[in-house]
């Protein structure tokens, strides 16, 4: 059984070029296009391993918030939080967060999500 993915991010193109570099990588793939959709996803399905998150979206919370809020609800969900904008090593993040700076290759996303559903 591959590991599933959450990808939570706004950008359309975005989200599919990563969709598909993850899909190409080994892993099956949920999308959201915000934290509201995610948080429906991580609600109904048990078996998500990994959330890549970006950190600035529209909807209720940021990506910041979402990670916290996983954290709390799902503790063995795996976070990697993405930013072109924001600063992410300035942000409050959980313990185990993987930050991931924006543009990212589709390799250095498969290398990581490889590591962290190893564990």
């Amino acid at each position: 059984m591959r590991p599933l993915v959450l990808i939570v991010e706004d950008e359309f193109l975005i989200r599919a070029a990563t969709a598909d570099a993850i899909r190409d990588a080994g892993f099956e793939v949920l999308e959201a296009g915000n934290a509201d959709e995610a948080l429906v996803a991580l609600e109904t399905r048990s078996d998500i391993r990994v959330v890549f998150t970006d950190m600035r979206m529209p909807g209720s919370m940021d990506g910041a918030h979402l990670a916290h809020a996983i954290r709390k609800r799902w503790p063995p969900v795996r976070i990697m939080a993405t930013s072109g904008k924001v600063a992410l090593e300035t942000l409050t993040l959980p313990a185990g967060t993987l930050l991931f700076p924006k543009p990212y290759t589709a390799g250095d996303v498969a290398w990581a999500l490889q590591a962290l559903t190893a564990a």
